[in-house]
């Protein structure tokens, strides 16, 4: 009665949690901000300098500036504004869903300091005599044209200054000395008479003064059009910047890259997810059905948790959901792997639950925590939409350890003691004809596939392998080196989509009639092209070539300029946070296990990292600042592996006890590393699923990032099965006169009871 009560509990649960999921999954979903790679919008990095020299940017300086940003990005009708401070001169804009990414560069990037001056370029007024909130777009009494109007505090000091201007004195110059030209952003070195000569001259109009003006209300004349007027007022109302701003980074993604992207994306993941699903299912039977249950918990609370933090989701951040998915599934992997050895000795099914749970639970913290030290430091180093991914990764990692540690373990225990499961291995993927006399003390080597295997044997050959591939991709960084993108070198990078094709050849001669040339013209998957610039396109021209492809080729265009100072600033945090992770990692290990396996597993993934950076520099595609992420989470995933395989080396050790020869040493590691084989690879397999629905069905954006993954699971699976463990082998096991291995039993980490 008491385990049918278990079981009627565990449905109740299950309909609940599926309930409560089916309700509210749209309203959450909905209510998710998405970032520029998502919806179309605009980001853009400044670098903040005083006006006047020798003045300093402090903080009140910067917070001033944001409020200014903040009133003008108001004035957009934009409400997924986000603008913050990075840096102590640096302020970082973006603008999700934006329409018009020109108009907001301009309503953003002027200083708006607005001055009435003489022709002898003499300040008379300023910004602060205007009354705040008083410009508006008019028509022109007698034209009808459109012009922008205003209040001045001072009808009395306008007076007197009019009444200076008004007297003609007939001067050399071509155009009367009575003029009051009205400056936008005046700057040292700007001359009315420089100016006066040029077709479109800096300063918005030059009235002339015939009489004395004893008002507070001005017009301004301009060769306006209804939103170019509105459009000064607006910056006029918002008030001028207490700095100068230059851009050294921009983007703007079209809405429909972002909604394109969305849509493959989104499609990526649920396959990915799906066929991850199916895979637990058929492997490990009744838990890989629960696993499943709880992965879709985790999914939910995921997006729930998100959503409540007001997170901002882009493509990377979807990424690193659905790899934390392939990553949630590692520590119901090793679980389940425990239990099915645990049944493999002949247990019952609950002492094997009991058992299997407790014996995983230490390997599962430890492989955590390492995998977080990289998160945060590439939250730390990274850039917004890396913080972004990095901040999705934190959270799956902790949300991912509540639903595989107490979710599946709570679920599962309901129904330890049913007769549904009792004398029925099957159900744990285990078959009968494997299962060992429990009375039957003799110590079985364990098998791959029925078959025995001695991987450390075979050492030398992986050690081979493995110089052999640093060599060649040494000789390819050498020759090659790597293909850097716009996140890196200085320049442009402008995608276009259409929808219809557009051939390579057609889009050259059309920049040339513009008289520009493209450092490369890449194809990018359907009906996409990718042009790269050399140098930093103006805004001018940036506007100039997105009316022109949207008239000729229909296609929206996704643009990227960068400067030299961040290319420069990316790679150096990329170091920092390479050197930062390593050290924190080689901190922690130590610590938990001894300093040896700490620098054997540095080793394996600096041989993980090179050997991704081998791979980009051969097949020669673009290495950009996502690829960075990838490698910062190869990292963490290759140490989580790694941490796994010295965890159960840790363990065959404590049951020795003490190791005094170097053939004790290596049968004790070729044996941990054949328990742990089967885990490596299913959980390899559950994160190449996911990693390769978004290659090969997922947005353009994100195939590099895709590959890196990719490249770096097979990378980091292989170092730490061959590489990290017989590296420690060997060095330890050379040291085994001077210091034997010993470890001392500790106490088991109990795992969460209900």
């Amino acid at each position: 009665m008491k385990n049918r009560g278990k079981i009627v509990a565990f449905f109740l649960i299950v309909l609940l949690f599926a309930g409560t999921i089916g309700t509210t999954i749209t309203g959450i979903t909905k209510n998710i901000n998405l970032g520029l790679d998502l919806q179309g919008g605009f980001e853009i990095l400044y670098q903040i300098e005083p006006v006047d020299d020798g003045e300093d940017v402090t903080r009140d300086l910067l917070e001033a500036t944001v409020r200014t940003l903040n009133e003008r990005v108001n004035r957009l009708g934009i409400s997924e504004a986000n603008i913050n401070i990075e840096g102590d001169d640096r302020i970082r804009v973006q603008l999700a869903g934006i329409k018009d990414p020109e108009e907001a560069r301009e309503i953003l990037s002027t200083s708006a300091r607005l001055s009435f001056r003489n022709v002898s370029d003499e300040e008379l007024l300023d910004g602060s005599d205007v009354k705040e909130g008083s410009a508006k777009q008019d028509f022109h009494p007698d034209t009808n044209q459109p012009i922008v109007t205003l209040q001045l505090k001072d009808a009395e000091k306008f007076g007197e200054i009019t009444s200076k201007l008004k007297t003609k004195k007939d001067p050399e110059t071509p155009y009367p000395d009575n003029l009051l030209a009205i400056w936008m952003d005046f700057e040292e070195g700007d001359s009315f008479a420089e100016e006066y000569k040029k077709e479109e001259p800096k300063y918005i109009s030059a009235p002339s003064v015939s009489s004395t003006l004893n008002t507070t209300n001005v017009m301004i004349e301009g060769n306006f059009t209804v939103d170019s007027a509105q459009r000064l007022a607006d910056i006029i109302n918002s008030g001028s910047l207490p700095v100068n701003m230059t851009e050294l980074y921009s983007t703007t993604v079209g809405a429909q890259f972002g909604e394109k992207a969305l849509d493959k994306t989104v499609f990526a993941g649920i396959i990915g997810v799906s066929i991850i699903f199916l895979f637990m299912i058929v492997v490990y039977r009744f838990p890989g059905f629960i696993a499943a249950i709880n992965l879709s918990i985790y999914i939910y609370l995921i997006l729930l948790v998100f959503e409540l933090m007001n997170g901002v989701l882009t493509l990377q951040g979807i990424a690193a959901l659905i790899l934390g998915v392939g990553m949630a599934v590692d520590a119901n992997v090793i679980t389940f792997e425990r239990i099915k050895e645990e049944l493999r000795e002949g247990k019952s099914i609950f002492a094997s639950f009991k058992a299997g749970t407790s014996n995983s639970l230490r390997a599962i913290i430890d492989a955590n925590i390492t995998t977080i030290l990289a998160a945060v430091v590439l939250f730390i180093f990274g850039t917004s939409s890396i913080k972004g991914f990095a901040t999705m990764l934190i959270l799956s990692i902790l949300v991912s350890f509540l639903t595989a540690v107490y979710g599946t373990r709570l679920l599962m225990q309901l129904w330890m003691k049913s007769k549904f499961l009792k004398n029925r291995p099957g159900w744990f993927g285990v078959k009968k004809k494997d299962i060992k006399d429990i009375k039957d003390a003799t110590e079985v080597e364990p098998k791959l596939f029925n078959r025995e295997i001695n991987p450390v044997k075979h050492r030398n050959k992986f050690f081979i392998a493995s110089v052999i591939m640093i060599i060649l991709g040494a000789i390819s960084l050498g020759i090659f080196q790597l293909n850097p993108g716009i996140d890196f070198t200085a320049g442009s990078r402008i995608q276009l989509a259409s929808d219809t094709s557009i051939a390579t050849d057609k889009i050259e001669e059309s920049l040339n009639e513009l008289g520009l040339e493209a450092k490369s013209i890449v194809s990018s998957g359907d009906n996409n092209v990718v042009l790269r610039f050399d140098k930093v396109i103006d805004e001018d021209r940036i506007s100039e070539l997105q009316t022109y492809f949207n008239e000729n080729y229909n296609a929206e265009t996704s643009v990227s300029i960068v400067s030299p100072i961040v290319g420069e600033e990316l790679v150096k945090n990329a170091l920092y946070a390479l050197v930062i992770a390593s050290i924190g990692m080689i901190i922690y290990v130590a610590f938990r296990f001894e300093l040896f396996f700490a620098i054997t597993a540095i080793i394996a993934l600096l041989h993980d990292v090179f050997f991704m950076l081998a791979v980009f520099s051969f097949t020669r595609i673009e290495f950009d600042i996502t690829i960075i992420a990838a490698i910062l989470t190869i990292i963490g995933y290759s140490i989580n592996d790694t941490i796994v395989t010295f965890d159960r080396i840790r363990e065959n050790l404590q049951k020795k006890k003490r190791v005094k020869s170097f053939k004790e040493l290596a049968i004790i590691v070729n044996r941990s590393l054949v328990q742990t084989l089967t885990r490596s690879i299913n959980t390899s397999v559950t994160t190449l699923i996911a990693v390769l629905a978004f290659l090969f069905l997922g947005a353009e954006s994100i195939t590099g990032f895709a590959i890196a993954l990719t490249v770096g699971l097979i990378a980091g699976t292989y170092s730490s099965l061959f590489i990290a463990s017989q590296l420690w082998l060997i060095w330890r096991g050379k040291m085994l006169k001077k210091k034997p291995v010993v470890f001392a039993k500790k106490k088991k980490v109990e795992g969460p009871q209900v």
